[in-house]
C-alpha cells in the first residue's frame, strides 16, 4: 500500500485587533480560534502583529534627527500592550488552542524580557493542540518605518516544526521577499508555509503564489482588515492619521496550493475566516518536476550558510563559586598594578 499522505483543514483569520489593547484583543483572539475550530480547522493562522496592532499610518512622532514627546508616549503605550513570551497572554492563547485541539500561529509584538526590556519584536508564535508554546520566529528585518519601533531578530528563531499534518514554518511579511530566507525554509522541508503579513496590495498575491510554486508547498497568507476609525480616540499621535485613507488595510488573506492555485480567497474588504482542505500528497506531486532543495538545488554551484546561533548583546564570563580558581583579592590586584 505504501505510505499515506496527511490531510488537514486549515484556516486563515482576517480580522482587526482592538488596537493598542492587548486584553481586549486576546478576548477577540480566543473567540476567533473557537470560530475557526467550529469550521473544522486544525491549523489556524492569524495576521502579522495581531496583538496589540500593526500601526498603519503612524510615525510615533519620529523624523530624522528628532522625536516628539507625544510620540514617545504613544510608543510607551504600544510597549505596555506588547506580549511577554512566555506570559499570561501566551497562556491564554495556548488554552484556546488546547480547547480547539488545533495548531495556532499568531503574530504578536513581543516585549524583550531577557536583556534591556526596552525593545519589542514582530514575532510569530506557534502553539500546539496541547496548548504548549512550541516555537517563535522573530522578524529578521523590519521594513522602512517599522525600524523606528521594532528590533530585528537573529537566526536562532527560524523553526520548521514536524506535525502530524506536515512540516510547519514560515516567514513574516517582506521577509518573504528575501530569497535566502525562503531557501532556509525550503531546506528544512516546509510543507505548510505560513506568511502572515501587513501587505494588502495586489503584488503580495503574486508573491504568495510564487512561493507556493517555488517551494512546492501550501502557503497560508493572513492579513488584517483595518479602518482608520478603529484607532483609539485618545491616541497621542492620532493627528498622524489625518491624511490617511479610511481603509488602512483591505485584507487579501488567501490559501494557495503547491502549484500556485488559489484554494481560498483572496478575501478583501471585510473580516472573515477562510478555510481549505490541504492534501499533502499534492506537495509530493508538485516536487515530481521541481524540488528546490532537492534535485534542483545544485549544491556544486550554489551554497547557503545560515547562522542559527543566538546573538546576545552581552556575554558575561564570571567566576564559578566553589571552584579552585578564586578571583584575586583587592590586595593582589593592587600589587599587580
Amino acid at each position: 500500500m505504501g505510505d499515506g499522505f496527511a490531510q488537514v483543514r486549515a484556516a486563515v483569520v482576517q480580522a482587526a485587533p482592538v488596537i493598542m489593547d492587548r486584553e481586549a484583543t486576546l478576548e477577540k483572539t480566543v473567540g476567533l480560534i473557537g470560530a475557526a475550530a467550529a469550521e473544522g480547522a486544525l491549523l489556524i493562522l492569524f495576521p502579522e502583529a495581531f496583538i496589540p496592532a500593526y500601526p498603519w499610518g503612524l510615525r510615533f512622532g519620529t523624523r530624522v534627527g528628532g522625536r516628539t514627546v507625544e510620540g514617545r508616549k504613544a510608543w510607551a503605550r504600544y510597549w505596555a500592550n506588547a506580549v511577554e513570551v512566555p506570559g499570561p497572554a501566551t497562556e491564554a492563547i495556548g488554552q484556546a488552542a488546547r480547547r480547539a485541539q488545533a495548531y495556532v500561529a499568531i503574530g504578536v509584538i513581543e516585549r524583550d524580557q531577557t536583556y534591556s526590556r526596552g525593545t519589542v519584536y514582530c514575532t510569530l508564535l506557534y502553539f500546539g493542540p496541547d496548548g504548549r508554546l512550541l516555537a517563535k520566529h522573530r522578524k529578521l528585518m523590519p521594513t522602512a518605518a517599522e525600524r523606528y519601533i521594532w528590533g530585528g531578530g537573529d537566526g536562532s528563531t527560524l523553526p520548521v516544526l514536524d506535525t502530524p499534518h506536515g512540516r510547519l514554518g514560515g516567514l513574516i511579511c517582506w521577509e518573504n521577499y528575501m530569497p535566502l530566507a525562503r531557501m532556509s525554509m525550503y531546506a528544512k522541508g516546509v510543507e505548510l508555509y505560513l506568511a502572515p503579513t501587513a501587505d494588502s496590495r495586489d503584488t503580495w498575491q503574486a508573491t504568495i503564489r510564487h512561493i507556493a510554486c517555488e517551494g512546492r508547498c501550501f502557503v497560508l497568507s493572513c492579513c488584517q482588515f483595518v479602518t482608520r476609525e478603529m484607532y483609539p480616540v485618545d491616541l497621542e499621535v492620532l493627528d498622524e492619521l489625518s491624511e490617511a485613507p479610511e481603509v488602512l488595510s483591505r485584507g487579501g488573506s488567501a490559501i494557495v496550493g503547491p502549484l500556485g492555485d488559489y484554494l481560498a480567497g483572496p478575501l478583501l474588504g471585510q473580516e472573515g475566516i477562510l478555510t481549505a482542505d490541504l492534501d499533502l500528497g499534492q506537495v509530493i506531486q508538485g516536487k515530481f518536476d521541481f524540488d528546490v532543495a532537492g534535485h534542483y538545488a545544485r549544491p556544486d554551484v550554489f551554497r547557503l550558510l545560515v547562522n542559527e546561533q543566538p546573538m546576545p548583546p552581552v556575554q558575561t564570563v564570571g567566576w564559578c563559586g566553589g571552584s579552585d580558581l578564586e578571583p584575586p583579592s583587592s590586595d593582589e590586584e593592587a600589587h599587580r598594578s
